[in-house]
């Protein structure tokens, strides 16, 4: 008996089965022939759904930002977690790096993905700040911070962090790393108008986590 499944279940079954196979044989290693087979669908189906491998790797990136944006809001919005350690850790949350997303972030860096690169780079600009923001009104309330552009200074670090970190946009060693690292812990110091040295964890916490991901 043939089995009939929602559209957006059967969507989603095309993704998990793509996912996971770009995961173990990377994106141009897995044929479309792969994902019909694990799904276990015609290909009138596959194409019904997604026109092309491309396309699929389309919804799985946006789905993965969704996912990551998700989880950055429900650590930001945690308040047993303190100030400081949840801007980190929002940031980390936001680190695509290891397993399956190791395939979508070197797809997504291909020279011919740009446009995709651009507009993963866009939702992290534009939804990004206002998760970080929040927290940082709450430590200006608590007296942590001194600051009256709390989002400006947010955009700032983002806008920073995603360009000057990403290893496809700048070319730089460790050494340099390590000094834009301080010099990015010394700025964002003084824009949130905290004692000098304070932020010194972060900066130590950034670190280990970029040399993780690297790794």
């Amino acid at each position: 008996m043939r089995v009939t499944k929602k559209a957006e279940e059967r969507r989603n079954e095309i993704l998990d089965a793509a996912d996971e196979l770009f995961g173990q044989k990377g994106f141009d290693g897995t044929t479309t022939n792969d994902i019909l087979e694990k799904v276990g669908i015609a290909r009138g189906t596959l194409y019904y759904h997604f026109k092309s491998k491309e396309e699929i790797m389309n919804a799985l990136i946006e789905r993965h930002t969704v996912l990551l944006l998700g989880a950055a809001k429900e650590i930001a919005a945690d308040k047993n977690i303190p100030v400081n350690e949840r801007i980190i850790r929002v940031v980390m949350a936001l680190n695509i790096s290891g397993g399956n997303d190791k395939e979508i972030m070197e797809h997504i860096h291909k020279p011919q993905n740009a446009l995709m690169h651009q507009k993963v780079q866009k939702v992290i600009i534009n939804e990004v700040p206002p998760i970080l923001t929040e927290i940082i009104r709450e430590g200006i309330e608590q007296g942590l911070f001194s600051t009256p552009y709390p989002y400006e200074c947010m955009e700032m670090v983002v806008v920073y962090t995603n360009t000057v970190f990403d290893e496809e946009l700048v070319t730089i060693t460790n050494e340099e790393r390590a000094s834009r690292i301080q010099a990015f812990a010394f700025n964002v110091e003084r824009l949130l108008g905290v004692e000098s040295g304070s932020l010194t964890y972060m900066m130590k916490m950034f670190d280990s986590g970029n040399r993780s991901s690297n790794e």
